[in-house]
């Protein structure tokens, strides 16, 4: 598919799931300006329901090229238009090298790519702490890092039920991280960094829609 084709599909894509979004989930964003205008990065997200991507799309006016288990593209509608956005599939519950160089390869063009580190979704709405296997590709794609949190979908489709319910969803992008940032913290030490700042976003969207907030004890 020529690429300007692909990028109108994109945007209409995402024009379609913005109005929906809005309509049904009263949806919140802040801190979008944080997204880079150009150059590779990594937008990092917590994962609380089947609808993250598109609030991910929703956040960045910049095209993401999202990685998704490969049992998603099998599914009807869905599996079609994920592969008509380009996504690449994963092999969950192992080491799928063939994906992980299809990132690293998406980095190195100046892509941005949409990962969600803690590898599934969760089953309280807290935040997991994030493990340092990303920064592989950071280094390989010479690629930054912006973390993002969705809190308030777990309430409105958790795990195990079969349709969302309509309500209100916050959405906050933190600042970007360089390279050079990432490598001088180590990957544990990132990694921890990371962790402490999407709880702390967390707490703050909470907090801004009188949900009780979450407590951690790791």
């Amino acid at each position: 598919m020529i690429k300007w084709i692909k990028d109108l599909w994109y945007s209409l894509v995402r024009f379609i799931v913005m109005v929906i979004g809005h309509v049904f989930w009263r949806l919140r964003f802040e801190g979008c300006e944080n997204i880079p205008k150009e150059g590779a990065f990594l937008l990092l997200s917590n994962h609380q329901s089947f609808l993250d991507p598109v609030l991910c799309a929703v956040a960045s006016k910049r095209r993401l090229t999202f990685v998704a288990r490969d049992s998603l593209f099998e599914v009807k509608v869905l599996g079609p238009i994920m592969k008509s956005l380009n996504a690449i599939a994963l092999r969950r519950g192992e080491s799928d090298i063939v994906a992980m160089k299809a990132v690293v390869a998406r980095l190195k063009e100046g892509n941005a790519v949409c990962l969600y580190p803690e590898g599934t979704r969760t089953v309280d709405g807290k935040i997991a702490k994030i493990k340092p296997g990303f920064g592989l590709l950071t280094r390989r794609g010479n690629a930054g890092v912006v973390p993002m949190v969705i809190d308030g979908m777990y309430e409105l489709w958790p795990k195990g039920q079969k349709y969302p319910k309509r309500g209100e969803v916050n959405v906050m992008v933190g600042r970007y991280y360089s390279p050079q940032e990432i490598k001088e913290a180590g990957e544990e030490g990132f990694a921890q960094i990371l962790t402490d700042q999407m709880r702390s976003m967390q707490a703050q969207l909470r907090k801004k829609a009188q949900r009780e907030e979450f407590i951690y004890t790791d």
